[in-house]
């Protein structure tokens, strides 16, 4: 079915997207592979490109797009290389640069956001912990004041670019006796000393991605480095995770997509008992199951990106978003590397790369189950 979510500034820019990926990324993919991490000379190549600043005001070297529909097509054209590369830029350039724009002083915004366009800068978001994972509120690292600054103790650990960040986005407690509402959001430059990062994580998908753990042992924080308001930083997040969990929702189905087309040239080629593995009927209506699956799952995610481009789009439309697009997400996948038979579970195919890549989905973002419950208070149960 015609997708009608986008006009023709969209497609163009679609064109200039797609063709910095094969110039820039397709070509060293192995490398950042081996690697584990996207090197700088490809976040400051994508900054020229002017990729990495659409929600930042020109007049800090940004794009200012003005419309969330640039940068679901910067999600779907990396996302349908890579997952790894979709997750990496757009932490980046779409979760963290809300909180760099809305929450910032003039002064934190002259300081960071020129930089962080360019890809001078590169950023993470610290979430999670080793004990709360889609918990937010359950979270122990501590910020407590000193003077003017603050003091920070604690880990966060699964953080996207975490080993090659500049600037970390970090969730602490500074008022334990609030529970929630006694959290704040600070700007961690990581040259800070008692800032530590650990290993890279050895993940089991998406190994372009660098991963960390990230430690934060007596960290002085000025007090020119708070993110929005103190003890409102979990407000702060549960205001921009709709976005986050649409962007999820994006490149999940791009993903899936993708790698389906590839998949039915595959099986349109591939012969055994002297026909096209394709033609036999039980793969011709597997296969016909999964491209309505993914067509139908694509009207429902145009129609969230339509909503969140006019500011309609709710927090449970966008967690049925990001739950039902990594489901079909990973069922289109399995059974994609099903019809490749034993060349399936070969890493050196892609769709055995995309299915250990995809896996994880479900998981990030918030756990389907966690959406799944939001949904379930929504209906007043």
């Amino acid at each position: 079915m015609r997708r009608t979510v986008f006009d023709a500034d969209h497609e163009a820019f679609r064109t200039s997207v797609r063709a910095f990926v094969e110039r820039e990324l397709r070509p060293r993919q192995e490398e950042f592979i081996q690697q584990r991490a996207i090197d700088r000379a490809a976040w400051k190549a994508a900054g020229q490109q002017g990729l990495l600043g659409l929600l930042i005001p020109e007049q800090y070297g940004g794009g200012e797009a003005g419309d969330y529909r640039f940068t679901a097509v910067l999600h779907e054209e990396f996302a349908r290389l890579s997952v790894a590369f979709a997750s990496s830029f757009t932490i980046h350039c779409e979760v963290v640069a809300p909180y760099l724009v809305e929450l910032t002083t003039e002064e934190q915004r002259e300081r960071w956001l020129p930089r962080f366009c360019a890809g001078e800068l590169v950023t993470a978001i610290g979430m999670t912990e080793p004990s709360a994972g889609s918990d937010l509120a359950a979270l122990r690292t501590t910020a407590v004041r000193d003077g003017e600054d603050w003091t920070l103790n604690g880990s966060k650990t699964f953080i996207t670019n975490g080993f090659g960040a500049d600037l970390v986005v970090v969730a602490a407690r500074t008022s334990p006796e609030k529970g929630a509402k006694g959290i704040t959001l600070f700007a961690v430059e990581t040259d800070m000393p008692g800032f530590e990062r650990g290993l890279k994580l050895d993940k089991v998908g998406q190994h372009e991605a660098d991963t960390a753990e990230l430690f934060f042992h007596d960290v002085r924080v000025p007090g020119a480095n708070v993110i929005g308001e103190v003890d409102r930083g979990f407000i702060h997040m549960m205001e921009r995770l709709p976005q986050e969990r649409i962007g999820a929702a994006v490149l999940n189905l791009a993903h899936a997509a993708q790698i389906l087309d590839e998949t039915l040239e595959y099986v349109k080629e591939r012969k055994a008992f002297g026909q096209s593995v394709g033609s036999f009927q039980y793969n011709k209506f597997r296969l016909a199951e999964m491209v309505t699956q993914i067509e139908v799952t694509q009207a429902f995610v145009d129609q969230c990106v339509a909503a969140h481009v006019q500011g309609r789009l709710s927090a449970v439309d966008a967690a049925k978003a990001k739950w039902w697009t990594a489901q079909v997400q990973n069922e289109v996948l399995d059974a994609c590397v099903q019809l490749h038979g034993g060349y399936g579970y070969m890493n050196e195919y892609r769709v055995a790369r995309a299915w250990q890549d995809a896996r994880v989905t479900k998981i990030w973002a918030g756990s389907n189950e966690i959406m799944k419950e939001l949904i379930g208070r929504d209906l007043g149960l």
